[in-house]
């Protein structure tokens, strides 16, 4: 049985902690698991290299900080090779170029494009457990790169691909996929499995177990991952295929509950109401790769009319740059950084009408205002003021029976 095993960064935070999570995987061998492990950098180390660089440059190149960053989990990777074997199994750290991970030419944000496994099965054949440095590869060019924030997920989730692994555990200090913050909802209940979709729209709504890009490949490859922690022994969470889950699947309407605090909304006014305007303005946009998630158009009126979308907050800067470039067609741009995004999500939605009507009553008996509202066949959106923000998931958690 071929197991990926992937430790984030507070799980190999310390190096007492990298011995437990070296104990833990020497356990897994002495239960006949060949064995791949993805490692992150320890807990705090890639902001401390950030930190470093910008010592130096307020604007480094993205060349030298793939090269400083990629180092971090080279780190971890090493440690814990060098802690088991000197518990008496044999392990080999790579890096992700050893591993034979290419990528695009993409600095910072690279996606993988193939993964040469010669090495990796020769290493398992050989009785090693190997351990791979992740968030990284190596483009065409030989250039290392690195995969952005969470990229490790991504690691592990490529590399089981690659290999027809069992499973992919992914291995973090939460025990699994709660119905929400259990933070800010302590009623929240773990859950024992999940869909992709579902957890693809989890994840990209502001749930951080799991990175969405390393969801999303899962779902492409047939991966099945395990969400656990590094922790306990308790079971975790199963994210797999919607008909693996059971045949009650669709009783569930809603399965979680999740706040995205990174938003800030764009109200324009007064926008010539012309042909190819909104591409215009969109294109631009997407240009300096800023995500637009909601949008709402008004009718026109006299020959213009009003705009309004979200974007991250840390993005706004950039897309005031570009609203400002369009000074003839835009008459005034406002910018709201005080807004949250709540959202339901569940594959039950797809079958059973009046759940977005529940979670609207639900927020106006609250006093809660709406502002912009998303749907798709499994989520509904709705963008609030921050100061409602976790009471409207309180208040969406209960009256779906989530705490039941």
């Amino acid at each position: 049985m071929l197991v990926v095993q992937k430790y984030g960064g507070t799980s190999v935070g310390t190096l007492e902690r990298i011995e437990s999570v070296a104990s833990r995987v020497a356990k897994a061998r002495d239960e006949g698991k060949d064995l791949v492990i993805v490692v992150s950098a320890m807990s705090g180390e890639t902001n401390k290299l950030i930190e470093y660089a910008h010592y130096f440059s307020s604007n480094p190149s993205k060349r030298e900080m793939d090269m400083l960053l990629s180092s971090g989990e080279r780190v971890t990777a090493a440690l814990l090779a060098i802690a088991l074997n000197e518990m008496g199994h044999s392990a080999i750290a790579l890096t992700g170029r050893q591993a034979g991970i290419t990528t695009d030419n993409t600095h910072t944000y690279a996606r993988i494009e193939t993964i040469e496994t010669s090495r990796l099965k020769t290493e398992i054949n050989n009785g090693n457990i190997v351990i791979v440095a992740g968030f990284q590869g190596i483009n065409k060019n030989g250039e290392v790169t690195t995969l952005g924030r969470g990229g490790s997920d991504l690691s592990a989730v490529a590399l089981a691909g690659a290999l027809n692994a069992d499973a992919c555990e992914i291995y973090s200090d939460v025990d699994g996929i709660y119905t929400t913050d259990p933070r800010i909802e302590p009623k929240a209940k773990k859950l024992d499995v999940i869909s992709y979709e579902e957890m693809l729209e989890l994840s990209s709504l502001g749930a951080k177990v799991l990175q969405n890009r390393s969801v999303e490949l899962a779902k492409k490859m047939g991966v099945k991952i395990v969400a656990k922690s590094s922790f306990s022994d308790n079971d975790g969470t199963v994210i797999t295929e919607l008909d693996k889950q059971g045949d009650n699947m669709e009783e569930v309407l809603v399965s979680g509950v999740a706040l995205d605090r990174n938003q800030a909304r764009v109200s324009l006014r007064g926008v010539t109401d012309r042909p190819g305007i909104a591409a215009e303005i969109f294109s631009k946009l997407a240009n300096e790769n800023i995500n637009v998630d909601m949008i709402i158009q008004n009718a026109s009126e006299n020959k213009t009319t009003n705009l309004g979308f979200t974007v991250p907050q840390n993005e706004i800067e950039d897309a005031k740059k570009v609203i400002n470039s369009f000074d003839h067609d835009i008459e005034s741009a406002d910018y709201d950084e005080s807004v949250v995004k709540v959202s339901i999500v569940g594959v039950g939605m797809k079958s059973h009408s009046g759940v977005a009507a529940t979670a609207f009553s639900a927020l106006a008996k609250s006093g809660i205002n709406i502002e912009m509202i998303s749907t798709s066949e499994i989520k509904v959106s709705m963008i609030i003021d921050e100061k409602y923000g976790e009471l409207a998931v309180r208040v969406l958690h209960e009256v779906y029976g989530l705490d039941k």
